[in-house]
């Protein structure tokens, strides 16, 4: 039997928990009926999304070094090179944060007109108050369409 590294089983217990993060978030999303659970599940697998964004970017094997700011030689700028850590998914996570963000507030915001508005935030039964108050036919057209 291999033996495993404890960095190894401490990664795999990240990923696993990371999918079982988006699993879980997954299904708030979709199941639940609660404008607030959708909202806090949807949070959740931003998150959670974000964190997998700088994993790709953190470099396991060779640890990342502080730059140097004095003059170096050739052979220590390629041994900067191979070990900084890429700053592209940094970036992109800052700016899914803030994109993400003001999503969040989007929502809440609706969800606030929502409970003024229906009493409720709970989806089926504004769905079902929304359903009561129409006419019983709805027309598209004036007149049917001729073919």
């Amino acid at each position: 039997m291999r033996k495993m590294n404890i960095t190894t089983l401490l990664f795999n217990i990240l990923l696993l928990s990371l999918g079982a993060n988006i699993a879980i978030s997954i299904y708030g999303i979709v199941s639940k009926p609660n404008m607030v659970k959708k909202i806090i599940a949807l949070t959740i697998l931003s998150d959670t999304i974000n964190v997998i964004a700088i994993i790709v970017g953190f470099r396991l094997a060779n640890p990342p070094i502080p730059p140097i700011h004095t003059p170096i030689s050739n052979d220590t700028y390629v041994i900067l090179l191979n070990r900084a850590v890429d700053p592209i998914p940094q970036a992109l996570v800052l700016t899914a944060i803030v994109i993400g963000l003001a999503l969040i507030v989007f929502l809440a915001f609706l969800t606030l007109r929502i409970f003024r508005i229906f009493g409720t935030v709970n989806l089926h039964e504004v769905l079902e108050t929304i359903y009561k108050e129409l006419p019983t036919e709805v027309h598209l057209y004036e007149e049917e369409p001729s073919d």
